[in-house]
């Protein structure tokens, strides 16, 4: 068991010549890539990638193409492709490094492009890239409805930004009302860069929603891709959805189960889509029981 969770940096290269920064925490032990959502940064991940270093393995929370400290694409890059071709990137060099395969773990555009990844792979190579995939909050169909929803309230203050850090909270604070508000807004601060103008703006490039190569442009041609990928996954997989998610819905995460039928199941009561920063204490225990019991391949259905 490692001691060590004050994470160290490490850089990759993307699939565009791009860089890319990780937060690792661990020392040695097998490799999980943790690949946040859309908007956000690797910081969602610390409380998750803290709890998986003292099981012995490394953790690597990952800033996407366009978010926190990773390179913005010059070209406007941002088609879920591209971050499917990234996180394969960073998974070939983790296995030159490792010897081993590491296990993904992606909430909502993180897991779109593990599972993308994980697909193409499959079909294209016969193999896989990962030893094993978490999918929390995503499946290939979602509510249009609570996609709408999210993107609204990112799009909302994007060009805008905010003047202030409390400003910014207190727009979490409106669209988030059942979580309760941290003591400080450090944490915030993480995901928000001070702009010439003085005013404060999401840590994003704006073009990964609006630019020339957005992401989500072809909502059905991304459903069937999905669809298609997730019938080739063989390695182990757990889904874990919010109870009250705004986009993967009971429905949703029943034909999920039976496009990979070998796959675990968890339900975090409480929860809406951002799971792993409303609930993290369920989540967190149920990546870590899905990563100690790698060995099974029993679908169940476990609510906490």
């Amino acid at each position: 068991m490692t001691k060590h969770v004050t994470p160290a940096t490490a850089t990759f290269i993307g699939s565009s010549g791009n860089k890319l920064v990780a937060d690792v925490f661990g020392e040695q032990g097998p490799a999980v890539i943790l690949l946040h959502g859309g908007g956000q940064t690797r910081h969602a991940w610390t409380k998750t990638a803290k709890e998986i270093a003292r099981t012995g393995h490394t953790a690597y929370a990952l800033d996407q193409r366009g978010h926190g400290d990773s390179d913005w694409i010059a070209d406007g890059g941002y088609a879920f492709s591209d971050y499917a071709a990234d996180a394969k990137a960073v998974a070939v060099e983790l296995t030159r490094r490792t010897g081993a395969k590491p296990i993904a773990i992606g909430a909502s555009l993180g897991g779109i492009a593990s599972l993308l990844a994980e697909g193409q792979a499959e079909r294209d190579e016969g193999g896989n890239v990962f030893s094993a995939l978490v999918l929390v909050d995503i499946t290939p169909r979602v509510d249009q409805t609570g996609v709408a929803k999210v993107l609204g309230f990112m799009r909302a203050r994007a060009k805008e930004g905010f003047a202030s850090i409390a400003d910014a909270a207190q727009a979490v604070a409106d669209y988030l009302p059942q979580r309760p508000r941290p003591k400080g807004n450090e944490g915030l601060k993480k995901n928000l860069r001070l702009s010439p103008d003085g005013r404060w703006r999401w840590h994003w490039d704006p073009r990964f929603l609006d630019g020339p190569r957005a992401a989500g442009t072809d909502r059905r041609a991304l459903e069937t891709a999905l669809i298609e990928a997730a019938r080739r996954i063989q390695i182990p997989a757990l889904l874990v959805r919010g109870s009250s998610s705004e986009l993967v819905k009971e429905a949703h995460a029943k034909e999920f189960l039976e496009l990979v039928p070998h796959a675990d199941y968890v339900d975090v009561s409480g929860a809406r889509h951002m799971v792993a920063g409303d609930r993290n204490d369920h989540f967190s225990a149920a990546v870590l029981s899905f990563i100690g019991r790698l060995s099974t391949n029993t679908a169940t259905s476990v609510p906490l």
